[in-house]
């Protein structure tokens, strides 16, 4: 893929998962980040997916504040999320069957329960908390994880086909 065109598919897919991130941000435990970029980087593969990965886990910041607790959980788990879906990506050459589709929701929804589980540790472990304020903390996220994890397998059911069939339409993206 050409520069100009690299940079601009990575930028408007950061762009992308910011403002998704933004407008669902008062709704808890309800999010698009998870399907959008397990899309791209099942579609676009490992490199720039993480591209776009870093870029978002950075750019947020200026939304949502600079804290580094979230830094470090965003770049560790967003970055390893891409490496995942960019193996299966490139394992079954960005085809998508219904066995294919069950497997990437399951995988996908134990991932959104990682992300709840590391929050629980780099947080707590940050910030100093005692270890039962480290319980609380997890407890407390209970309420977050369950719909995330429902809203994770309906969007990525949903949606994934619809995106993997957009990205192949993309005539201005496609490979040389």
């Amino acid at each position: 893929m050409r520069t100009a065109k690299e940079i601009a598919l990575i930028s408007v897919f950061t762009a992308l998962l910011i403002g998704g991130q933004f407008v669902l941000s008062g709704i808890s435990g309800i999010e698009i980040v998870t399907v959008l970029l397990l899309s791209f980087s099942y579609y676009f593969g490992i490199r720039r997916g993480l591209l776009v990965a870093n870029a978002f886990s950075l750019l947020r910041c200026f939304i949502f504040g600079f804290f580094v607790n979230v830094i470090i959980l965003y770049l560790v788990y967003y970055n390893f999320f891409v490496v995942v879906f960019g193996i299966l990506g490139a394992k079954f050459k960005k085809e998508l069957n219904m066995k294919l589709l069950v497997l990437i929701v399951i995988i996908a929804s134990l991932l959104t329960v990682i992300f709840t589980v590391l929050d629980d540790i780099i947080t707590p472990l940050y910030y100093g908390f005692s270890i039962d304020t480290m319980k609380t903390y997890a407890i407390a996220s209970l309420a977050a994880v369950v719909p995330q994890v429902i809203c994770t397998v309906l969007t990525v059911i949903l949606m994934l086909p619809i995106l993997i069939r957009i990205f192949r339409q993309l005539v201005f993206f496609k490979e040389n």
